[in-house]
């Protein structure tokens, strides 16, 4: 089994923008809340979260990435359940989210960029004082974060049998839980 130690040194070695590299790190945090929730390996559930984009400065283009990154993972020896589950998270393949693995990933991705930006509107610029309504409040706002995809948050959190704010609250909280990482802990008040 590949260590969380070596997923974030790959990591590194692909990702250079701070911020998909940041990306990187909420949706590891919600994976692992999930695998907690539903009792499954919460280190494997990490790793993907953490390798789900791997690929996406090199390629960018819905049609090519996670399927880059999903050959990037396979040559290199990673188990075939973290190789689909990267795969199966873009809905530009096709690939069928066949197991609770594959549906929390593609249910959290999409949801970590709608909070950050929720996040980022705030006085405090923190995830700390995001709550579920704040999301909520945005959710229905087209122009607010437009390049987030609520239809696919929606049918993720569908797919995972959870209630849309029960969802929010999950992935909020794990993020709140690594704020200081996310650089959304706040900024000091003038």
């Amino acid at each position: 089994m590949v260590t969380r130690a070596q997923a974030w040194e790959l990591l590194n070695e692909y990702v250079k923008n701070p911020n998909l590299v940041k990306h990187g790190l909420a949706v590891e945090a919600a994976m692992r809340a999930y695998a907690r929730r539903f009792g499954e390996d919460e280190e494997l559930w990490g790793i993907v979260g953490l390798l789900h984009d791997l690929d996406y400065e090199c390629y960018p283009d819905m049609t090519q990435h996670s399927a880059a990154g999903a050959a990037i993972l396979a040559d290199l020896g990673y188990p075939p359940e973290i190789v689909h589950a990267v795969r199966a998270h873009n809905p530009a393949h096709g690939e069928p989210r066949t197991t609770l693995l594959d549906r929390a990933l593609y249910a959290v991705d999409e949801l970590t960029g709608l909070i950050v930006a929720v996040a980022l509107v705030r006085p405090t610029k923190s995830v700390l004082d995001v709550d579920v309504q704040a999301v909520r409040k945005k959710w229905h706002d087209g122009a607010f974060a437009r390049g987030v995809n609520r239809a696919d948050i929606e049918a993720g959190a569908a797919e995972l049998g959870v209630e849309l704010a029960d969802h929010i609250g999950v992935v909020l909280a794990a993020m709140q839980g690594i704020a200081a990482e996310l650089g959304l802990a706040g900024r000091p008040q003038q």
